[in-house]
């Protein structure tokens, strides 16, 4: 990614290494791998105060902020709007479906995982990116339906991760959902991942 220069001109924050990764391959895919420091924060909890040190950043002209709407979307929205706000930045009262852009200096993007709209986190975005005829994915999922209810050591709101981990434990490399981007088990072209990637490109985009 760019970034080795002394100064850096768009800045991407994200709040973990599978973000990165994800965010990383689609970059890639849609011509804008080398423009842009994606930066994981570590969590939104470490993501959030950080929102205003990054913005008064020398140079900079646009940030984007991704963060998993989680259980509450509402609650993840207004904390950002509240850290922008004390910016003198005001966010629209609600995101928009098809990712937030706020103009100004710098440009300010946000986007909360899934759709902008839904509960949920990043799994639940690549789970839209894989093919509707993939033979494995039904029988993943069937996979974390027949564990017992006593057996299982997630939460019942972490299902889809577990439903996508198990189907990525039969790629290639299991480990990284930005490698099965990278060798097109899972595809961009799906409606939401082509909004995703639109966004990108308006806030991005030369």
């Amino acid at each position: 990614m760019a970034g080795s220069s002394s100064v850096t001109t768009k800045v991407l924050l994200v709040e973990g290494q599978d973000d990165k990764h994800v965010v990383r391959h689609l970059c890639s895919k849609n011509g804008l791998d080398a423009e842009i420091c994606i930066r994981d924060k570590g969590g939104f909890p470490k993501l959030l105060p950080a929102i205003g040190p990054e913005i008064k950043a020398p140079g900079l002209n646009t940030i984007g902020i991704i963060v998993d709407a989680n259980s509450d979307l509402t609650a993840h929205w207004s904390a950002i709007s509240k850290r922008l706000r004390e910016e003198n930045i005001e966010a629209p009262e609600r995101p928009s479906p098809d990712g937030t852009i706020i103009p100004g200096a710098p440009h300010i993007g946000i986007w909360l995982m899934p759709d902008n709209q839904s509960p949920g986190e990043l799994e639940d975005f690549v789970q839209t990116m894989i093919p509707v005829d993939d033979p494995v994915w039904p029988i993943s999922r069937h996979y974390i339906d027949s564990i017992p209810d006593e057996s299982r050591k997630f939460k019942p709101k972490k299902k889809s991760r577990a439903e996508l981990y198990a189907w990525l434990a039969t790629r290639e490399d299991p480990k990284f959902m930005g490698t099965a981007i990278k060798a097109e088990d899972l595809r961009v072209d799906g409606a939401l991942c082509t909004s995703f990637a639109a966004w990108m490109q308006r806030l991005f985009g030369d």
